[in-house]
């Protein structure tokens, strides 16, 4: 049986925004134990969202971690306001670096601001091994099953191979998926072997949040026993 807890992320970019307070503190009575917030450029990628003011307004209503996705082309030079913000968790894409040795120095910039969970991200048309020689380096791995920039797209099963790769290997730190996570995609991702499940439209856009997030919980853990016993 896996005994690493099953973290369910919703991602705000699926909230209304005009209630921002309010979308917070309802998915949070559903049972959130993080809060997904995609950070995302115009540039790495084709699309604005937000950046560290309203991350900090987010931070201060919040009562859970908040996991700071950064879809940016220039991670580093904003580890000190991402972290003073109020990111709990902060994760970069392999893409925006050209090397391992650029990695680590973007992971260096987001350890020495106190930043206390460091990821890194892989688009779905990057190898897994891109990011191996990092594994060492930080907490998280957050595989995409969709291409970074919009939310509602559809799930890219492919992607679950390299979960599968990094627990074969051994890895035995965090392995998030955000994209497409719905009540049918969401068993398959833990029982790949991720652990932190970001779901964005499929939770702020059910009719009762937390009869939706109780049930990712359950059917992920269900998924994920199963698949443990068949090992």
């Amino acid at each position: 049986m896996d005994e690493r807890p099953l973290v369910i992320a919703p991602s705000l970019l699926s909230c209304d925004f005009a209630d921002l307070r309010g979308e917070v503190a309802r998915v949070e009575e559903a049972g959130a134990d993080w809060l997904h917030v995609d950070v995302m450029d115009g540039h790495f990628v084709p699309n604005l969202t937000l950046g560290p003011p309203v991350v900090e307004r987010i931070h201060a209503c919040a009562a859970v971690p908040l996991d700071v996705h950064l879809m940016i082309s220039s991670p580093a030079d904003y580890a000190g306001a991402f972290a003073r913000a109020g990111a709990s968790v902060l994760t970069f894409h392999i893409e925006t670096t050209d090397s391992i040795a650029g990695a680590r120095e973007v992971v260096g910039a987001f350890r020495a601001e106190g930043v206390e969970t460091v990821g890194v991200a892989l688009n779905p048309d990057g190898e897994i091994e891109r990011v191996a020689d990092l594994l060492e380096d930080v907490d998280l791995v957050l595989v995409m099953s969709v291409f970074p920039g919009f939310g509602g797209q559809v799930f890219l099963p492919e992607v679950l191979d390299k979960v599968r790769w990094l627990r074969e290997r051994g890895w035995a730190g965090m392995i998030e998926m955000d994209g497409g996570l719905n009540a049918k995609t969401l068993p398959l991702c833990a029982a790949a072997g991720a652990d932190v499940l970001v779901a964005g439209s499929a939770i702020f856009g059910a009719e009762d949040l937390a009869a939706t997030v109780g049930g990712f919980r359950e059917s992920g853990e269900q998924a994920r026993n199963e698949e443990s016993r068949v090992r």
